[in-house]
């Protein structure tokens, strides 16, 4: 399953072998990325094509308002080549409430 790990700010810190499929790039080849540099591999859209809004986004609303949040949407790579996605984030919180950054889960959604 795919997952990628974020900072409180939103710097990209892991993503796991099978985000890799998704994203069509290594995470040994990227390393970290800052959002505004990981947010240009990939452009989230609704369904008709129009760019997904920052504050619609699962990780977005993880990050920023502090729960868990579960989004549908579509992604096209970089090769142009779209599939519609689900994803779930949640924050992570440390001792005394200290925000660590958020987890996403993505996968595939069934195409009806």
């Amino acid at each position: 399953m795919p997952i990628m790990l974020f900072d409180p700010e939103g710097t990209l810190l892991f993503y796991n072998e099978p985000a890799e499929v998704i994203f069509g790039q290594r995470f040994e080849e990227t390393g970290e990325l800052r959002f505004e540099e990981w947010d240009k591999m990939v452009e989230f859209t609704e369904e008709d094509g129009s760019p997904l809004p920052l504050r619609a986004r699962a990780l977005v609303v993880a990050l920023h308002e502090y729960q868990a949040a579960h989004r549908a949407a579509w992604l096209r790579r970089q090769d142009g080549s779209r599939t519609k996605i689900e994803t779930t984030a949640f924050p992570l919180e440390g001792q005394g409430g200290r925000n660590l950054g958020a987890v996403v889960i993505l996968w595939e959604a069934q195409q009806r």
